[in-house]
């Protein structure tokens, strides 16, 4: 597998090996100590599987009292997939950093603790696989206006399909946060 650095602190995108021949492809999509090795130090508890439209935009969100690293990759479809780091104390602060994550390059995306998390859908269609270093909790729900002015964040899409819930989340100047 291939670890590249990203130019925020603690994301890293995984391009695993892929075997192919006529038959299909295999790769090992996770392998606690290979990715011990390359900086990843999470006790995954738990597994979630979105699907999407496309157009969809999911995000920003992040956990408050169960903070969540996520291990992100798409098995079916395109997604443009972001980061933004909430850590205070950090010197990237409020940067975001974004990447295609599809079925075709397998690429995945680790996303630490003290980030917000969102992709938008690019194909007709998505189905996002996530696993997460700690369990959810609806109370400690989090998140960050999906356009907010000061991030300015590039989505490479102009009217995305919103939950309710997103489209009233704050700015980041006016989010409590415990990171």
């Amino acid at each position: 597998m291939k670890i590249i650095q990203t130019p925020l602190t603690d994301v890293i995108i995984i391009e695993p090996r892929v075997f192919r021949d006529e038959r299909g492809f295999l790769f090992e999509s996770f392998s606690k100590q290979k990715y011990a090795d390359a900086g990843i130090h999470c006790d995954f508890v738990q597994d979630n599987h979105s699907f999407s439209q496309g157009g969809v935009l999911r995000g920003l969100h992040f956990q408050t009292d169960h903070p969540q690293a996520k291990l992100v990759r798409v098995i079916r479809g395109e997604v443009f997939d972001v980061a933004v780091d909430l850590r205070k104390k950090s010197p990237n602060f409020g940067k975001w950093y974004g990447t295609k994550l599809s079925a075709e390059n397998n690429k995945q995306m680790f996303v630490p603790e003290g980030f917000a998390h969102g992709f938008c859908v690019l194909s007709d269609e998505a189905e996002f696989l996530y696993k997460c270093s700690n369990y959810y909790s609806p109370g400690g729900e989090g998140g960050i206006l999906w356009d907010d002015p000061e991030i300015n964040i590039e989505w490479p899409l102009t009217n995305p399909t919103l939950s309710e819930k997103d489209q009233l989340f704050p700015c980041l100047k006016d989010t409590q946060l415990p990171f």
